[in-house]
């Protein structure tokens, strides 16, 4: 396995993590982290119930805590993991803060921004999708079968 496999599992698992504190709070289990040269700057799970704000995704967190930390609104060298495909809104914040690289797990057939804006992320990010897709997706699949 190449190095990047390794590191990108390792990224996702720490995603998966902050997915697991989501639910635990009984919001849905998404969780996020952005990665800086080699380390977390930032880690976030949804607030949207726990804030009463429907724009607090685990993304639109994450990017704001990553802004803080490196002083400044462009995340350009760095890997933002989430554990579900962003959304279109979060996919807007991620292209407006030029992040290097999305590494996403499961695809979100309902709300993903693939499905409604396939090109709104800025054109030098990279994107690869499918890292623990398997665990992410039971993860949100169970979340929505308890509620219903």
């Amino acid at each position: 396995m190449s190095e990047q496999i390794l590191n990108d599992e390792y990224f996702m698992r720490q995603a998966y993590i902050e997915a697991q504190k989501a639910q635990e709070k009984d919001e849905v289990p998404i969780g996020c982290v952005i990665v800086s040269q080699g380390r977390i700057i930032a880690r976030a799970h949804n607030l949207t119930e726990t804030l009463n704000d429907v724009t607090a995704h685990a993304e639109m967190q994450a990017i704001t805590a990553a802004a803080n930390v490196l002083g400044g609104k462009y995340l350009k060298d760095c890997t933002l993991y989430v554990t579900v495909e962003p959304c279109p809104m979060c996919a807007g914040a991620i292209a407006w803060a030029q992040l290097s690289r999305v590494v996403y797990a499961a695809e979100d057939e309902k709300r993903g921004y693939m499905l409604y804006s396939p090109i709104i992320l800025h054109p030098k990010t990279k994107v690869a999708q499918g890292v623990m897709q398997d665990e992410c997706s039971l993860l949100v699949k169970n979340f929505f079968k308890s509620k219903r």
